[in-house]
């Protein structure tokens, strides 16, 4: 009996200590998640310094190194939200880890902005407004850094919950807000408002659309042959010939026109060579690797994975070229404005595109992976060749639309092409194809055995076949939160920046 004192006080002991590294995990899981946002918080704190050395001494400096710090924060936003778009499907189909995904986007995106980033950008994004009409260097001023600062507070909202937006319609529908509340709705322009709305149906229509259309052509050329050794040594390097030459016109177009604005003849000589010179060198490497691979639809896949991340690469280029001006556009009108010169189109100082491409690049490896994670995983499931035709479209379908003269968003394209081949799976399991292969009397996952002229099935109950129908393969709850978010998008940032340009127009009213 006189044991029972000291065995009742171990068994506290032991429960005291088990409380205390709870408590302690608790802690240390809290003070990863905060991590972030301290390395966010030092982030500005450095574009506070080096605009405040970088701005002159004078009448409204503060507002510049205010509006660069706003500015900082759009770009972390964007790197949180946008990037990820373009990564996603790579990390989705394990072609990369998070981590490598990371390092390609942060590289490719900082790059993009620096080497082609606009070097002049339009004031008012994309003849939003008509700044004519707003008066006075001190609204102008007011209302850019409400813009701006709506914008990144819904994509940072976006971001928490998961959706991926547009960065281009928020920062249009935060300029739109602040405009209209600064000079009446006669200062919008409603024939681009009108198209930025018919791109929330174009581009993940045209997005996901041609991202099927890819997935079928390459279930019926290679996927679904019984030789599909042979049929990707005959097709894949005319895919990735094809894939090469459209990246480069992409990539000119769209990742280097504020640099180099070729000819039609050199273009088109250009992506002639590079579809030639990219079919010949695809040849050569699956000549290499066919002998090692067996006949399965998941080895086949493993032949588009570089042309998958060689095309993550070239998509982060392009956007760090051209989204980059969603943060630094703002930015660097408020600088001139201050300086007394509110015009159409400024010069973007060095020192602002390098807050824009540093923020992009910061916000992507602190908080992209969550946005990464939902449309690469959690939407549908991806394996190599779906992803690459995710890739593929995104560049294709932007190229089609300017053709056409269509409004498109690149983040609507990525995601709509995400649920069209997760739909297209949906209609090829529904119609029983792929039970219906997967049950066929095959010594291995190859052509049947030559004893068998004709492929044997083993009778599918129809209840099998019911259920199979039924399956779904894309996450509906998911394509209701982006579509919510999609349309929300810019009447809420409007709402947002109208609030916040009514606070600051009286604060920056003396300069």
């Amino acid at each position: 009996m006189g044991e029972m004192p000291s065995q009742l006080r171990k068994q506290a002991l032991d429960k005291d200590l088990k409380k205390i590294s709870a408590l302690e995990t608790v802690g240390h899981e809290g003070g990863l998640r905060l991590l972030p946002l301290g390395f966010s918080l030092i982030f500005l704190v450095l574009v506070w310094l080096l605009a405040t050395n970088q701005v002159l001494p004078g009448s409204g400096a503060g507002l510049v190194v205010a509006a660069a710090v706003i500015g900082g924060y759009m770009a972390l936003n964007i790197g949180a939200n946008d990037v990820a778009n373009n990564m996603a499907p790579a990390v989705g189909a394990r072609a990369l880890t998070m981590t490598g995904a990371l390092v390609v986007a942060a590289i490719f995106e900082a790059a993009g902005a620096l080497i082609a980033g606009a070097d002049v950008v339009e004031t008012i994004s994309r003849g939003i407004i008509n700044p004519a009409a707003v008066s006075g260097n001190a609204t102008f001023v007011a209302l850019m850094m409400a813009a701006l600062l709506g914008a990144a507070l819904w994509l940072n909202l976006a971001t928490w919950i998961g959706a991926p937006v547009s960065t281009t319609h928020s920062i249009v529908g935060g300029v739109l807000g602040a405009g209209i509340t600064a000079a009446g709705f006669d200062v919008a322009n409603w024939p681009v408002m009108g198209a930025i709305a018919a791109s929330w149906v174009i581009s993940p229509l045209l997005g996901g659309l041609i991202a099927a259309g890819f997935l079928a052509v390459l279930n019926a050329l290679i996927l679904q042959a019984d030789d599909r050794i042979a049929a990707a040594q005959r097709w894949v390097p005319l895919i990735v010939g094809v894939t090469a030459s459209a990246f480069t016109v992409y990539l000119v177009q769209k990742g280097l026109s504020k640099v180099w604005h070729p000819g039609t003849g050199t273009l088109l000589f250009l992506s002639v060579a590079i579809l030639l010179g990219g079919a010949q060198l695809a040849r050569m490497a699956i000549a290499r690797r066919a002998p090692l691979l067996d006949n399965s639809e998941k080895a086949v896949g493993t032949l588009f994975m570089v042309p998958l991340i060689v095309a993550a690469a070239l998509l982060s280029f392009a956007h760090g070229a051209n989204d980059v001006a969603n943060a630094i556009g703002p930015l660097a009108a408020i600088a001139a404005a201050v300086g007394g010169e509110a015009g159409a189109k400024v010069a973007v100082p060095s020192w602002i595109m390098l807050i824009g491409a540093i923020g992009i690049s910061v916000g992507l490896a602190l908080f992209g992976p969550r946005l990464i994670r939902v449309v690469g995983e959690k939407i549908t499931k991806l394996n190599p060749v779906r992803a690459f035709c995710v890739a593929l479209s995104a560049a294709i379908t932007v190229l089609v639309a300017s053709a056409l003269g269509l409004p498109v968003s690149s983040t609507h394209i990525a995601v709509g092409a995400v649920f069209g081949v997760g739909l297209a799976r949906e209609y090829h399991v529904s119609r029983g194809g792929h039970i219906r292969r997967a049950l066929r009397l095959r010594g291995v996952d190859g052509p049947a055995p030559a004893a068998a002229p004709e492929p044997v099935l083993y009778p599918v109950p129809e209840e099998t076949l019911r259920k199979v129908a039924k399956r779904r393969l894309v996450r509906r709850s998911h394509l209701l939160t982006i579509v919510a978010a999609w349309v929300i998008t810019v009447p809420l940032t409007a709402l947002i920046s109208a609030a916040l340009f009514l606070a600051m127009r009286s604060f920056v009213a003396g300069i």
